[in-house]
């Protein structure tokens, strides 16, 4: 039995989540429903002019798989993250909060720097728009990868966004053939359409000959296999991965399993703020797996996270919530 169920790689930033309006993302020339990067002039720019916003603010550590991660460890996996933080406040925000949540954390040293941030803006709609300095996180490199802990690890989980630069996507390479090669499954976000779009060409050097899971939503799937509905975007992930999970909001979920295609109802909820349910979903889901759970089953719980998530303000869970998902699925 190896030490840790999940071992994620992705970008270290410190999350600040607030409530905007359209007005002000039209105003503030942003893209509505995607992640932009931006240098730290401009991220600095952004939340200066949001002091006329809503004075709804959460800050956390941050990052999709660190999302993941915290979900999966809150549900009772053991887990691992590596990603890069800079030695400043920020960084031991991101190491105090990944560490309370009972996840490890692997950081070759702190270096002075800027460690990366996330602006989420959520307007009415519950729609979430990203504005994401990098920092630290841009140098992320193979240094980073704990090779002891990954070997350790029944899954291997990375990012989309890792691949928006040929150093992050080298080391990300690096850490995925390492683990194929000591038999740790491979499980990856495509993460944005943004990234698929731009991108999509390195996620394809990533995945290489296949990995074993892809999570993603409907919109990505879409565009990664250049087709136009999700029947035809189904079959063509079969490509790349041997199991997949498209996401389709409320209208639940779409798994292969490897041998049969299921679909799964999403569950009802008033809808608030959909920043981080994919994230959530894909923790969930994992935590499932690994208790060599069925895709069915894995569905059912990470659609039941997943509304939990959308129906407050922020991407975590309260501890009472987590707990009235383990006692609902006796975890």
């Amino acid at each position: 039995m190896r030490k840790y169920d999940i071992y994620g790689v992705g970008a270290a930033l410190v999350d600040t989540e607030i409530e905007v309006s359209d007005a002000f993302l039209v105003e503030a020339n942003i893209d509505k429903g995607v992640m932009t990067l931006v240098d730290d002039a401009r991220q600095a720019e952004l939340i200066s002019s949001l002091s006329t916003e809503s004075s709804s603010m959460l800050r956390k550590c941050g990052g999709s798989v660190c999302n993941s991660v915290v979900a999966a460890s809150r549900l009772g996996a053991q887990v691992f993250f590596s990603g890069k933080v800079a030695d400043d406040d920020d960084g031991q925000l991101f190491i105090d909060d990944l560490n309370e949540a009972g996840v490890d954390f692997h950081s070759a040293g702190q270096e002075a720097g800027i460690t990366g941030k996330c602006l989420v803006m959520v307007t009415d709609d519950a729609e979430r728009t990203m504005s994401t300095f990098l920092g630290a996180s841009e140098d992320l490199s193979p240094r980073e990868i704990d090779q002891v802990a990954l070997v350790d690890s029944e899954w291997l989980y990375v990012e989309g966004y890792l691949v928006t630069d040929e150093a992050r996507t080298a080391a990300t390479q690096a850490a995925v053939e390492l683990a194929k090669a000591n038999d740790v499954k491979v499980a990856i976000s495509l993460s944005d359409p943004f990234v698929v779009a731009v991108f999509g060409n390195a996620l394809r050097q990533v995945i290489s000959d296949g990995v074993d899971l892809i999570f993603c939503n409907k919109d990505e799937a879409m565009a990664f296999t250049g087709t136009e509905n999700l029947e035809s975007a189904s079959e063509e992930l079969k490509q790349y991965t041997k199991t997949f999970a498209i996401t389709d909001g409320a209208n639940g979920a779409i798994t292969f399993d490897g041998t049969s295609l299921n679909q799964s109802k999403g569950v009802e909820t008033v809808a608030i703020d959909t920043n981080g349910a994919g994230d959530m979903f894909a923790g969930a889901f994992l935590l499932a797996i690994t208790l060599d759970k069925s895709f069915v089953w894995a569905s059912s719980l990470a659609n039941d996270c997943a509304a939990r998530v959308v129906g407050q303000f922020g991407p975590r869970l309260e501890a009472e919530e987590y707990d009235s998902i383990k006692a609902k699925f006796d975890l």
